[in-house]
């Protein structure tokens, strides 16, 4: 796949965009010396990339990928911890939030593609992700326990929202790590491919997310965000805004005119 365009921030993530793929932006995690451990200055360019992606109106799916070939991301740098006082690690905290949240509030569909390890901070950024798609070598989990914190990226509320609160307590307290059956089983990742084509798979299914409406994605994005854990009844006013948000809007107007000239719709994104 040709890449036609990239971003670097910082030193240990870019942005790609591929020929073919002109509405897909690819997001790598690029320290490959250390796994990707998520250090301050990674959790910084991981935010920074992610605030770039949200504001490109022109991005309609993201796919978080990482250029290790045997891990996704392992979580965070403990090295980096390890030298910190407690001052220190209150001084990073807001830091480190803000790469979970980036991800978590990308306004597109967003495709985690996971190989390798997956864990704590690594899985966590999987959990902020719409959809993972993961090979057969993945293993994931959420150990923070197990070095006597809790996982702080999201995991104590995105992982009970995808396999409900008596499984993802049972994983957070045993600190497990689960190989790649499964966790598809468990519903802990979503799509399983063959080892080595997480990424290939994960950029075509932004490739079929990328064809829809761009304001009809994000929108959509929002109701199913804003509706979880609010009661029916709520959530269909979710649901309801967000219709009339696009509505009138001249994708809706293409949309509906392209199904009946029977032609490809051509975006305008407004």
């Amino acid at each position: 796949m040709t890449v036609t365009s990239e971003q670097r921030y910082g030193e240990f993530v870019v942005v790609r965009r591929h020929e073919g793929q002109d509405h897909v932006a690819e997001l790598v995690l690029d320290r490959p010396k250390a796994m990707n451990a998520v250090s301050t200055d990674m959790a910084r360019s991981i935010a920074a990339a992610c605030d770039a992606l949200g504001a490109d109106r022109d991005v309609r799916a993201t796919v978080l990928t990482s250029s290790h070939e045997r891990a996704f991301c392992v979580g965070a740098d403990l090295k980096e911890r390890n030298s910190f006082s407690d001052a220190d690690l209150v001084r990073q905290r807001p830091t480190a939030r803000a790469a979970y949240t980036g991800v978590l509030e990308l306004p597109m569909p967003v495709i985690a593609a996971v190989h390798g390890f997956a864990l704590g901070g690594g899985f966590e950024l999987a959990l902020a992700c719409d959809v993972i798609v993961a090979d057969a070598t993945a293993v994931v989990g959420l150990p923070e326990v197990s070095v006597g914190v809790i996982p702080g990226g999201g995991g104590t509320q995105l992982l009970p929202r995808r396999v409900g609160a008596a499984r993802a307590a049972e994983l957070v307290f045993s600190a497990r790590r689960v190989e790649a059956a499964e966790a598809r089983e468990l519903g802990l990742v979503d799509e399983l491919v063959e080892a080595g084509r997480d990424r290939e798979e994960a950029l075509a299914l932004g490739a079929r997310f990328a064809a829809n409406s761009p304001v009809g994605l994000r929108a959509a994005k929002k109701a199913l965000r804003l509706g979880q854990g609010l009661d029916l009844r709520a959530g269909l006013e979710v649901e309801d805004a967000a219709w009339r948000s696009v509505a009138f809007s001249g994708d809706r107007a293409e949309g509906v005119a392209a199904f009946n000239e029977k032609r490809r719709p051509d975006w305008p994104g407004e």
